[in-house]
């Protein structure tokens, strides 16, 4: 059985939305991009809602000095793209995933592979954890605090106790909070 994680990079009041500018996805911060690389690396597919989709097949493939090793991953793994009106990705390794695409990830993740990773996409994130679908959280928490902006967990929603699986700090004041939910 494949993993199901969601990584997120996070204000320290819990933000994940990013409505300003305390995230630089091109930073090179060493260590951080060190710790996610480590979990990408366990992965061979990410799941993404169409926003979020847009917004990285817009940007990675367009970088051509990226020493974070992000436009090599997401030229490789395979893309799922949670979508309802999008009918061509346009970004090779791409699949749609509509209609009940819950049962669909559902079945990824019974089939051999790697961990599936999702990042960004929030009401994907949402339905994700509703469904009780998520493995593990992997979460960047940024020493900003925003003050607004949607959060990683649905508005009353309540789970079991977190297993904590690893916790980092690192030079930059970025602290990595590694989760399973089993």
């Amino acid at each position: 059985m494949r993993t199901l994680a969601i990584t997120q990079n996070v204000t320290a009041d819990g933000a994940v939305e990013m409505l300003g500018d305390w995230f630089d996805p091109t930073a090179e911060d060493r260590q951080v991009t060190e710790a996610m690389n480590r979990f990408t690396e366990r992965g061979d597919a990410l799941l993404l809602g169409r926003r979020t989709f847009e917004d990285f097949r817009g940007f990675w493939p367009k970088q051509t000095d990226d020493h974070t090793g992000v436009t090599d991953e997401l030229n490789r793994v395979q893309k799922y793209v949670v979508s309802s009106t999008m009918t061509d990705p346009q970004w090779q390794n791409s699949t749609i995933l509509s209609g009940d695409w819950l049962a669909r990830v559902a079945e990824l993740k019974e089939q051999p592979g790697g961990d599936i990773g999702v990042t960004g996409s929030i009401r994907v994130c949402h339905a994700l954890i509703e469904a009780g679908l998520v493995d593990e959280y992997r979460l960047f928490v940024y020493p900003v605090v925003q003050g607004r902006g949607r959060r990683l967990f649905p508005e009353g929603f309540e789970a079991d106790r977190l297993r904590v699986v690893d916790v980092a700090g690192f030079d930059s004041g970025v602290t990595l909070l590694h989760y399973a939910t089993r």
